[in-house]
C-alpha cells in the first residue's frame, strides 16, 4: 500500500462481485453466483474472511459461508419449510411446536448467511424485523400461555439486534411469571465477535436462567475474538452452550468433531446439539448420512469425557420434533444386556438382577 493511503475498513461482503474481488472465488463464478444470490442471501463478516484459507479449494469455513452454484439444484426430499414453522405460528414471530417452550423470531436478518441454514428461504439483511406492536403481540402470547416455560430467541441472529431492543425483550419475558428460562441461539460470538460488548453484555442481564446457544461448526471459528467475547458473556453470568450441525465437508470425521467439541469446551461452551442436515433447497451436498452419524459419534465415546459429548437429533419435518438419533450402546437380551465397551470396543455381558426381572422370591 502506497505511504498515505487511506486504510480500508473490513466490510462485509455480500454480493459475487465482492467475494471475486477478495479472491474468495474464480472470477468465471460470479455469472452462477449472481443467480444463487438471486434466491439466497450472501453475507460474509471480516471475522469470517480471516479465518478463510483462500488457497485452499475445500477450506472448511469458507464451504459454510461462501455459496456455490450447486444451490442452484433443489432434490424432491427438500423443502422451504423442513422444520415446519409455519403451521405452528399462533401470532407472527412466535413458532409453538413443544407444549412447554416456543420460540421468538425477533427478526430474520443474520450477521452471516449459512449456506445450509434451514430458513434460508425466508432471511435476508431486509428481512423480518418485527415491529413495535408485533413484537409487544409475540411477548403478550407468550404472557397468556402458561404451559410455556422456556422462550427461545432465534431468528435470524437475536444479537444482531440494538442493545435497547434486546434489552427490552428480556427484561418482558423475565417479568413473565410462569417463564422459567430464556434461551438465545446466535452466530455472533463466532461470526461477528467484535458485537459482544459490554452493551450487549448487559442487555442479557436477566433473575431467570438465560442460556446462549452458540452455533459453530469448526474448530478455526474459535478465534481469539471468539474466546474473548466467551468470556465477557460468561463474566456477564450468561451460560454458553454449543450448537452444531453435522456437515460433509466441514466436519464429517471423528477428529474433526473431536477438536470442534474440545474448542466449544475450551471456551466455557457445553456442546449441546449435534444436528442432522435439515433439508433445505440447495443443500444436498452438505448431508452426511445418518448411519455415517452415528458412527462418528460412536467414535468419539471413550476419546473425550460427557462434557464433550452432544446430543445427536434431526429436527423431523412436520413438526414431529426433534429426534435422538444414538448411537446405541446397549442391546436387551435374555436375562442380561449386551453393552458394547466404549474403551476396549468389546461386548460386556451385563446380567439383569432378579428383582428387577420381577422374579425375587418371597
Amino acid at each position: 500500500m502506497p505511504d498515505g493511503a487511506p486504510l480500508l475498513k473490513p466490510r462485509t461482503l455480500r454480493d459475487p462481485a465482492a467475494l471475486v474481488e477478495a479472491g474468495l472465488v474464480p472470477p468465471g463464478a460470479e455469472p452462477a453466483l449472481r443467480r444463487v444470490a438471486e434466491h439466497f442471501a450472501i453475507a460474509v463478516t471480516p471475522a469470517v474472511q480471516a479465518l478463510i484459507d483462500p488457497a485452499d479449494p475445500a477450506d472448511p469455513i469458507a464451504r459454510q459461508y461462501v455459496p456455490d452454484a450447486a444451490e442452484l439444484v433443489t432434490l424432491l426430499a427438500e423443502r422451504s419449510d423442513p422444520t415446519s414453522d409455519a403451521p405452528f405460528t399462533p401470532v407472527k414471530g412466535v413458532v409453538h411446536r413443544y407444549p412447554d417452550r416456543a420460540l421468538l423470531k425477533p427478526l430474520l436478518a443474520c450477521p452471516v448467511y449459512c449456506r445450509f441454514c434451514f430458513r434460508r428461504e425466508v432471511v435476508g439483511p431486509d428481512g423480518g424485523l418485527l415491529t413495535e406492536a408485533e413484537l409487544d403481540a409475540a411477548l403478550d402470547w407468550f404472557a397468556a400461555t402458561p404451559q410455556v416455560k422456556e422462550a427461545v430467541l432465534t431468528g435470524g441472529d437475536p444479537l444482531m439486534l440494538s442493545p435497547r431492543r434486546l434489552a427490552y425483550i428480556v427484561r418482558r419475558l423475565s417479568a413473565i411469571p410462569h417463564l422459567d428460562i430464556i434461551r438465545l441461539h446466535s452466530r455472533v460470538p463466532v461470526a461477528a465477535p467484535e458485537r459482544v460488548n459490554e452493551a450487549l453484555v448487559g442487555a442479557l442481564e436477566s433473575e431467570k436462567a438465560l442460556f446462549l446457544c452458540v452455533h459453530a461448526n469448526h474448530a478455526r471459528e474459535f478465534s481469539p475474538a471468539a474466546k474473548a467475547g466467551m468470556r465477557a458473556l460468561t463474566r456477564g453470568g450468561v451460560a454458553l452452550l454449543g450448537q452444531s450441525v453435522l456437515l460433509r465437508g466441514v466436519n464429517d470425521s471423528a477428529q474433526e468433531l473431536e477438536n470442534l467439541f474440545r474448542a466449544m469446551l475450551a471456551s466455557q461452551v457445553k456442546p449441546y446439539y449435534l444436528h442432522q442436515l435439515d433439508r433445505a433447497p440447495g443443500t444436498a451436498r452438505f448431508e452426511v448420512p445418518i448411519a455415517e452419524g452415528r458412527q462418528l459419534l460412536r467414535q468419539l465415546r471413550g476419546r473425550v469425557s460427557g462434557l464433550a459429548w452432544p446430543t445427536y437429533v434431526l429436527d423431523l419435518p412436520n413438526g414431529a420434533g426433534k429426534a435422538p438419533l444414538g448411537p446405541d450402546f446397549a442391546q436387551e437380551a435374555a436375562q442380561a444386556w449386551l453393552i458394547d465397551g466404549p474403551l476396549d470396543h468389546a461386548q460386556h455381558h451385563y446380567p439383569v438382577r432378579k428383582d428387577d426381572a420381577q422374579e425375587a422370591e418371597f
